[in-house]
């Protein structure tokens, strides 16, 4: 579906999946990472956890394994095999399309799960960082997505009301993190666009 963006003042984007199609290289960094400090790699429930900061998954596999890796350890180790990738995933059109028709009428910003080390050079490497009124990362707020903290502080960022704002998206956390902020979401899916109004905000999944 054509995303219908009229009513809004401006658009926050996720990074990894949505904008950039980067996770199959996370994805990758991970299956890497479960093989050196030895837990079970489960590719779609990892590429599920899109948008959460690497320390925080890695709490996770600690209580999914019964484990007790070490967050930062792992994390650094992850993405470091992260960055040594020599290609790290193009911009994906149907979204970069969405930034370029809008960037001109409206506000836009990226928020994303991604430490400002490695969200910003990626912004720069693919030559859209610029185009953004602001970047809010991982490192700026002390509650990741699933919580409305990331979109929040973009939209504070940009001087615009919460409801004025509509996010793109690629996975339940962000979709979750989205409707806590009282923001409408387009979920980026292998189909194109599916729109998810915050009124649907009690929806279970």
């Amino acid at each position: 579906m054509e995303p219908k963006l009229e009513q809004y003042q401006a658009i926050i984007f996720d990074m990894d999946g949505t904008l950039i199609d980067t996770m199959p290289t996370h994805v990758s960094a991970w299956e890497q990472t479960a093989e050196e400090f030895g837990f079970d790699f489960d590719a779609s429930w990892l590429h599920s956890l899109g948008g959460m900061p690497s320390p925080k998954i890695v709490l996770e596999i600690n209580r999914r394994f019964n484990l007790e890796l070490d967050p930062m350890q792992v994390s650094d180790f992850k993405m470091s095999r992260f960055a040594e990738a020599e290609e790290k995933g193009d911009l994906i059109e149907i979204t970069h399309k969405v930034l370029l028709d809008n960037m001109e009428q409206k506000k836009v910003a990226i928020g994303t799960g991604s430490q400002r080390m490695n969200a910003e050079p990626l912004l720069e490497s693919k030559g859209v960082i610029d185009h953004f009124d602001a970047v809010v990362t991982a490192t700026e707020v002390e509650n990741h997505k699933p919580f409305p903290d990331t979109f929040l502080l973009a939209a504070e960022q940009m001087n615009i009301q919460p409801k004025d704002c509509v996010v793109f998206e690629d996975t339940l956390l962000g979709l979750q993190a989205a409707h806590a902020a009282g923001m409408d979401c387009y979920l980026v899916t292998e189909k194109g666009f599916e729109f998810r109004p915050v009124l649907e905000s009690a929806y279970t999944e």
